[in-house]
């Protein structure tokens, strides 16, 4: 008696460009259906700046001499301090998937790994620059006026520093395997990345130590350019940031993070494609 065995052929459709758009939207749309539906997590993430600029602020606007309110001196950093937070933790979803086994089933996908990480980053990006646009929103409140260049610039902004940032937080978290050991570690990156980035305090008469330590910080040329667009509204000047007694112009920073951005990208690509 023969038996007779039905093979099923399963069929891999081709990789084409079209395919790997459509995978880089399914990943960002899926980034941005979980942060539609955390609102707790819009919440956290709003009340920490929101505590920065007016507890910290008007606290220490006290203690301060000068012509400018504190609040609004801080301003520029405590936007660029929303984005990063946003975007270094948007990341987090890919140790997340890991532990939970979904990132196995992106992974064997007929799509490149590439396409997966492009699309984590843009949804980081689109994350947390719409989180910074609810900060945008109280620029009256620290003596700010509304322009439509300050808002797009300010925007445009935040959406390349949360890019090259979800590009840095990836980054990290294709190496780590448990959630505590990423929180760890971006806490123990980022945080000092803040405070060294000129954030919270003028850039220029520094201890010698410490401008080396905020010309190397890449935040440094996001948070710069943003003061410089507000304070420009105010019809005020404010130190920038030099090399050597030059001043580093606006698009030449703004230049920087666009490399680094896509640079930290490349190599998210690179482990995320060497990873099993």
């Amino acid at each position: 008696m023969s038996v007779i065995t039905d093979v099923i052929r399963v069929r891999v459709p081709q990789r084409t460009y079209k395919s790997e758009l459509r995978a880089v939207k399914i990943v960002w749309i899926r980034e941005l259906i979980r942060f539609r539906k955390d609102r707790m997590r819009i919440l956290t993430s709003v009340i920490q700046p929101v505590l920065f600029l007016f507890v910290l602020g008007s606290g220490l606007n006290s203690v301060t001499t000068g012509n400018v309110d504190l609040k609004t001196f801080i301003y520029p950093g405590i936007l660029a301090m929303s984005v990063m937070f946003t975007a270094i933790f948007s990341a987090a979803s890919i140790v997340w998937d890991r532990e939970f086994g979904f990132l196995r089933e992106m992974m064997v996908a007929p799509i490149r790994r590439s396409s997966i990480v492009i699309g984590k980053c843009l949804g980081g990006a689109t994350v947390a620059s719409l989180q910074g646009v609810i900060l945008i929103a109280f620029a009256p409140l620290v003596d700010v006026p509304y322009s439509v260049v300050l808002i797009l610039g300010v925007f445009g902004l935040m959406l390349l520093l949360a890019f090259a940032m979800t590009a840095f937080g990836v980054m990290i978290a294709v190496r780590i395997k448990q959630m505590q050991s990423f929180m760890g570690v971006s806490q123990m990156v980022v945080m000092p990345m803040f405070f060294i980035s000129g954030a919270l305090f003028p850039v220029s008469g520094l201890p010698g130590w410490l401008a080396v330590l905020n010309r190397l910080d890449p935040i440094t040329y996001a948070v710069d350019p943003m003061r410089k667009l507000v304070f420009n509204r105010l019809d005020m000047t404010v130190p920038g940031v030099t090399w050597f007694g030059w001043r580093v112009p606006a698009g030449l920073e703004v230049l920087m993070v666009l490399v680094l951005g896509l640079v930290m990208l490349g190599i998210a690509i690179w482990e995320f494609s060497a990873t099993e």
